[in-house]
């Protein structure tokens, strides 16, 4: 229940108690004992104390000192009398100051006084006859009574108002605004017990009298609160001082907050970097790791073999896992979006989707039913739907959103890969009716280390997808509700619209009889000895002079020194590297061919490569096929320049 509701409420209960109080004092009012002197009364109070009213600091209500009156009237001629002139007074007092709470106030007034009244009544008996005689104990401690009573009842209704009002404590609001205007009470009932004995004596001559008594009260109280108010402006400016010092130094606290939560979102991040790091580093090496284990094992194993049927098999498992080795790296180079070659040809698409049927359905299927799962895997493709790309990386993408598939599946269901051609391209779909994503993990899906699978998943698998997906120059879409499942849409290339593009130069044959007398001699510049060792083993076999050094300054060193018809050489190495050294070979021959090899491969830019002059960019891991190729190459040039004559050469 809200505040404004609780404080309708209160007031209604107020002016409800008031009413009762009034019924009450209209049945039991001793009309016998009114007389002249009660009418002198009530309009002295109507008239005069109405308008001796102060303001409460800090609020909108205001005291009066009609106290006085209601405690004489109380005293003279009984407590209903007193309740009626209270309900009155305070009814003519609040029209001068609010006129939207009228009968708040006064039913405040009357039931206050109705309280005072019947408690001191109750303690002391019938309060008209208390002031015959002299002053006595009992009629002061009754006058106290009266004005703690008052006191008490009025500030509390009041305190109560103003809570509900300002939305503060009721304590904090009667200890801040009513407290100290208990002086006034206390003040009106001991003028007031003077007042009764003087008017014993003088008769009605002795109300009058109480009209300047009231008015030193008033006076009195007010310069009385005007102290306050000075005090509490002072107060106030040192509060308010206080609170400038203290906002200053919140401000200096606030601003090292700041600075330190920023120190501290940098760290954070960094090490969020280095833990993403870690974790693709932790990937990478497992994947090594395991290419590593089956090379060095296989050749142990080729070492101990004399069956050369054995040999031939082991050396071409060593090929292929050397291979797999090689796409680990291009798929690290998907993840960081640092491919760019695009050596794509077209791809039977059906025959893909039944390739990959068959390599997840240990999951989809065997594991599942052990599982105690049924997932159903469905193909929608015709057969004569080609497209272009690389069918290992699509088959590696496909695979991934296969996983996932599965993994959005935990009570089973139904999975789908789907293709068709449509005029702009060829669409590919893997579609499941698991429990589906949320907006929020739709829109991060291909985020990198992004997972819903806890520490089960690394959040790659996705990531290197989506690269592969934008090599291709291919888009991919994703259709996610919570409940309904996920529906991944790929759309490649047609064949024939995308060109192929080969790093190095096709190579033309030329017969024997064209080829000169003299091989050809190759400079072969690497870090790396085993590097070295193996690329002059590939040229020697095709008959080439190939001559070794392991830096840039020992290669430029032999190659001004020696007559070379072409130089291979490596991109990162200490001191000179590769860009540097190819400058340096064209500064001194313009026509020399060279092929920079490299680990960097297809991140190696064209405008690197036009700025070196080099004629090939080959990456590593390279096959032996490739270096054959370009010493081939490089023995036609040598033999087309052998024969151009003189004329055309100086041209």
């Amino acid at each position: 229940m809200n505040r404004q509701l609780l404080k309708t409420l209160y007031m209604l209960v107020v002016i409800a108690a008031a009413a009762i109080a009034l019924w009450y004092s209209v049945v039991h009012l001793p009309i016998d004992k009114l007389d002249a002197r009660f009418l002198a009364l009530f309009l002295l109070t109507i008239a005069i104390s109405s308008r001796l009213t102060v303001r409460i600091p800090r609020t909108t209500g205001h005291i009066s000192v009609s106290d006085t009156f209601f405690f004489l009237t109380i005293l003279l001629y009984g407590g209903e009398a007193a309740v009626l002139l209270a309900a009155a007074e305070a009814l003519c007092s609040a029209t001068r100051f609010s006129r939207k709470a009228i009968l708040f106030n006064s039913g405040m007034i009357a039931c206050s006084t109705f309280l005072t009244f019947v408690v001191t009544r109750a303690l002391f008996g019938e309060l008209s006859t208390l002031h015959h005689g002299g002053f006595s104990g009992k009629f002061m401690l009754a006058l106290c009574v009266m004005a703690f009573v008052q006191y008490a009842s009025n500030s509390t209704m009041a305190a109560i108002y103003t809570s509900l009002k300002m939305a503060e404590p009721l304590w904090h609001s009667w200890t801040k605004y009513y407290l100290w205007a208990s002086i006034t009470y206390f003040a009106g009932a001991s003028a007031a017990g003077f007042t009764v004995k003087f008017a014993d004596a003088a008769g009605v001559y002795g109300l009058l009298a109480t009209a300047p008594i009231v008015a030193v009260l008033y006076f009195t109280y007010r310069t009385y609160l005007r102290n306050i108010e000075v005090m509490s402006a002072a107060a106030k400016a040192e509060e308010v001082a206080a609170h400038a010092e203290e906002a200053e130094r919140h401000v200096a606290e606030l601003n090292h907050y700041i600075e330190e939560q920023k120190r501290i979102r940098e760290q954070f991040s960094q090490i969020e970097k280095m833990s993403a790091l870690g974790e693709l580093a932790s990937g990478v090496a497992h994947d090594f790791n395991n290419t590593l284990a089956g090379v060095l094992g296989r050749a142990q194993l080729l070492l101990e073999t004399k069956d050369p049927v054995k040999v031939e098999a082991g050396l071409n498992i060593i090929i292929k896992t050397a291979k797999d080795g090689a796409k680990t790296v291009k798929r690290i180079q998907d993840f960081a979006r640092q491919r760019r070659d695009h050596d794509f040809q077209p791809v039977d698409v059906r025959l893909l989707l039944l390739d990959v049927s068959e390599i997840t359905r240990p999951r989809w299927k065997n594991r599942a039913e052990a599982a105690n799962i049924h997932i159903n895997l469905e193909i929608e493709c015709a057969s004569s739907v080609m497209a272009m790309g690389d069918e290992s990386e699509l088959r590696e993408v496909l695979v991934n959103m296969v996983f996932n598939a599965v993994d959005a599946l935990p009570d089973g269901g139904t999975l789908t890969m789907a293709a068709k051609e449509t005029p702009e391209a060829v669409e590919i779909l893997v579609r499941d009716t698991g429990t589906g994503m949320s907006e929020e993990t739709r829109l991060r899906v291909f985020d990198p280390f992004f997972t819903t699978k806890d520490k089960a998943g690394m959040g790659l698998g996705l990531a290197v997808s989506y690269g592969i997906i934008r090599r291709h120059d291919a888009t991919v879409d994703v259709e996610s509700q919570l409940g309904y499942g996920t529906t991944f849409r790929i759309r490649l290339p047609i064949p024939g619209r995308v060109t192929k593009t080969h790093t190095v130069t096709p190579f033309v044959n030329l017969p024997r009889a064209a080829r000169t007398s003299s091989p050809t001699r190759i400079l072969v510049v690497d870090d790396e000895e085993y590097v070295r060792d193996l690329l002059r083993d590939i040229l020697e076999k095709e008959g080439c002079e190939a001559v070794v050094a392991d830096g840039g300054y020992q290669a430029l060193s032999l190659f001004e020194n020696g007559n070379f018809d072409a130089v291979f050489t490596d991109i990162g190495m200490p001191g000179m590297n590769g860009w540097e050294l190819s400058r340096a070979v064209r500064e001194r021959n313009l026509n020399i061919p060279v092929a920079v090899i490299t680990g960097w491969g297809e991140a190696v830019g064209s405008q690197e490569r036009q700025a070196a002059q080099v004629d090939w960019v080959l990456a590593k891991p390279f096959e032996a096929p490739q270096i054959v190729e370009m010493a081939h190459e490089v023995s036609r040039r040598r033999v087309v320049s052998s024969q151009r004559t003189p004329k055309e050469i100086a041209a």
